[in-house]
């Protein structure tokens, strides 16, 4: 495939506990795109392959007593520092519900990042001692739990690498989502002109492009104004 990609591929180390969760979102889609093209290189590392034990334990239940099980430190400290000791990393990310909510500013300053840990958490929580010596970015996607980090890291890396020029056929089209000039998007429409009644605003076939523009911009307002008011507010 060709690629007029000036710069090394950003390398993406994911840590789970279920790596075959991956699989199919890395030969499909957008993150499959962005690894044939050679702007990402993403490996998935196997947790338990650096678990305790016959049976390579990584978990175990919290002192204090309480439900659920805990992340224990030795395995994650093992497979991050193998990482550490091949290349220097930019951030050793851990999805978490009460880290960092995660917004397009900050995918948009991730994109610019040559090399990347991304931990997913699962069971209950992790040892404390994880985010406190190897963790650098906390994020979350949200205010909802989820059973692992599996699906935030496939949301943070789409997100990421959709914004590098050059992995999407028109780099532009990311450039306009929403959220990239502090709004939402304006809408938007195709053929047919007309269906079932529904007509397109005659505006979008004038082929002035200048007012073309200038109604997309107040649509866009007008939209954020009425669906996610909160965005007007932020700086």
């Amino acid at each position: 495939m060709n690629c007029s990609k000036t710069l090394d591929a950003m390398r993406i180390d994911v840590i789970s506990v279920i790596p075959g969760f991956f699989d199919s979102v890395l030969d499909n889609g957008l993150l499959s795109i962005a690894r044939k093209k050679q702007y990402a290189d993403i490996h998935i590392h196997n947790l338990h392959d650096y678990g305790l034990g016959r049976y390579r334990q990584v978990d175990d239940s919290p002192f204090g007593g309480g439900a659920g099980m805990v992340l224990r430190p030795e395995p994650v400290f093992s497979c991050i520092e193998a990482l550490q000791a091949e290349r220097a990393y930019d951030e050793v990310i851990f999805l978490t519900p009460d880290g960092k909510l995660f917004e397009q500013s900050l995918a948009n300053r991730l994109s610019g990042m040559q090399n990347l840990i991304i931990l997913c958490g699962h069971y209950k929580a992790v040892d404390e001692r994880i985010r406190q010596k190897l963790i650098t970015m906390e994020i979350s996607i949200g205010d909802v739990v989820l059973s692992g980090g599996e699906i935030p890291a496939l949301l943070l890396m789409d997100a990421v690498l959709r914004v590098i020029p050059g992995v999407l056929g028109d780099s532009e089209s990311a450039l306009t989502d929403s959220f990239q000039n502090g709004l939402l998007d304006c809408v938007y429409y195709t053929r047919p002109a007309e269906f079932r009644g529904m007509k397109v605003p005659d505006i979008l076939m004038s082929g002035h492009h200048s007012k073309i523009e200038q109604w997309r911009g107040e649509n866009a307002l007008e939209r954020t104004r009425t669906r996610r008011p909160d965005l007007l507010g932020r700086e």
